[in-house]
This record gives C-alpha cells, sequence and structure tokens, in this order.
C-alpha cells in the first residue's frame, strides 16, 4: 500500500534507538523526509547510518533535550514545517510512592506531558493551515492499565493523553489526526532494562527474566520494533485521516479491557 506520504516532512523525536528509530526507519521506508532527534551525537550519526542502510534514505539529525525550552526551540528551528510529528521520550524509571519526590514528580511531568504538548502547540496550527497533520504519540499501556510501579510514567502520559483528546476534536475538521501508540512488551532497549531489573530484584538470570515477561504476554512472545512502527507509518499515511483521538495498544493481545 501506497501511505500517501513520500515528500512529507517528518520529525521523530527521541530517535537515536529503540521504538523512535524504528518509526523513523518506517516513515524513511515511505519515502518521507525525516528528522531524527537526540541528545547523544553519536548515537545519532549510528542512527543515520542505520536507516540508511535499510531504507537508502538520508535523514536530517537534530541533536536537542526535547524537555528542555532551548531544546524544543533547536528543534523547531531545524524543521519549522513538519507535517508529521512523532512525539516519544524515554519515561521514567519504575519504583513507588515513597521514592519520587517532587523533583522526580516534575521530570516526569516535564519529559513526558510537557515536552510534547509544547511540541504540539508549535506544530499544530502550521499543520491545520497546510490542511494536513500527523501527530502519534509514542506513550504506554500503562495508561490504561496502570500498575503501581509505573504510577509516575502513567500519571504524566495520561495527561498528556486527556490533552490530545481535547485538541483533537477540534483538529480533525483541518485534516490533522492525533493519535497515541500505547506500547508494551516490545523488544527494545527499555524492555531489557526492565527484564535486568527483574533478574537482579528476583536473583534470576537475564534469559529467566525474559521468559518470566513473556508469559504475561496473552501472545507468549516479544513484540518487535518494526511491527509497533508500521502501525506508526500507517497513522501518519494519508488514508488514516479518519482516525484521531485514539488510543492503539500494542500489546500482543494482552490488554484485558473491552475499550
Amino acid at each position: 500500500m501506497d501511505l500517501g506520504i513520500k515528500n512529507r516532512v517528518a520529525l521523530v523525536c527521541a530517535s537515536s534507538q529503540g521504538l523512535g528509530l524504528a518509526c523513523a526507519t518506517a516513515l524513511a521506508r515511505e519515502g518521507a523526509q525525516v528528522f531524527i532527534n537526540g541528545r547523544d551525537l553519536q548515537r545519532l550519526h549510528h542512527a543515520q547510518e542505520h536507516i540508511k542502510s535499510k531504507t537508502q534514505q538520508s535523514v536530517g539529525i537534530i541533536q536537542a533535550d526535547i524537555a528542555t525550552d532551548q531544546g524544543r526551540q533547536t528543534l523547531i528551528e531545524a524543521c519549522p514545517n513538519p507535517d508529521i510529528l512523532i512525539n516519544n521520550n524515554a519515561g521514567p524509571a519504575p519504583g513507588s510512592m515513597k521514592d519520587w519526590d517532587h523533583a522526580a514528580w516534575m521530570v516526569a511531568v516535564e519529559s513526558n506531558m510537557l515536552a510534547p504538548i509544547l511540541l504540539i502547540r508549535a506544530y499544530i496550527e502550521g499543520m491545520r493551515e497546510r490542511k494536513f497533520g500527523r501527530i502519534v504519540n509514542i506513550t504506554s499501556a500503562m495508561v490504561k492499565s496502570p500498575r503501581p510501579h509505573m504510577a509516575l510514567s502513567t500519571t504524566a502520559r495520561a495527561g498528556l493523553t486527556a490533552f490530545c483528546k481535547s485538541v483533537s476534536i477540534e483538529a480533525v475538521v483541518d485534516n490533522v489526526t492525533i493519535n497515541n501508540l500505547l506500547p508494551e512488551r516490545i523488544d527494545t532497549p527499555r524492555q531489557q532494562f526492565m527484564a535486568e531489573r527483574m533478574m537482579k530484584s528476583q536473583q534470576i538470570t537475564l534469559e529467566q527474566a525474559r521468559e518470566k515477561i513473556v508469559q504475561t504476554v496473552a501472545a507468549k512472545r516479544f513484540g518487535t520494533p518494526e511491527e509497533f512502527a508500521d502501525a506508526c507509518a500507517y497513522l501518519c499515511s494519508a488514508q488514516a485521516g479518519f482516525i484521531s483521538g485514539q488510543n492503539l495498544q500494542l500489546d500482543g493481545g494482552s490488554y484485558s479491557g473491552l475499550i
């Protein structure tokens, strides 16, 4: 299927590895003019080379911390008129309420709620004027299935979800959609971190930790970044203009709820 996004400008935040890199690769494969972003320049160059090897497409690099005003301004100056915005950022570490002081809450809110909100604010009017925009936020399955150890992440991402739902109602009339992808158990560096955390806390091997995690997934396997990225690419497509304000779970069928 031709997704109709060839030569569309796409900005993918936090895309030097993991799900962000997979999404940037999928969009480049579809012919979009992709800008990747991250804080580590060397890692960005590796990501650029990876995308080139997979798609034969060149992508731009924007080194910036999207959780800061200065970083967001750097993005806006380097990529002022994107047609596609993929919001992504690393989530806070798991923990418990006693671990999360005021400073921890502020970091989570700045990184996982305010950063994407302020980028949407910067870009959405231009998208509406041009009558095309696709905004996809990479959030978490925990937005719909909260767990105590992930409450810091869940709270910030749920706030972003509420904001985007409210904005999506007005923006869709101008062919600007806003949707959220909710990953769980995708085989990325984040998943490796979670497995290593389990390994240490339960005194088991990494292989045993990964197997215990897999058993919690209905599909009995990890998802692949490529599967996730293809879903992202479709939500960015010309064909997806009637899908907005939605939360798409990518969890191997594990969510137990109806809606």
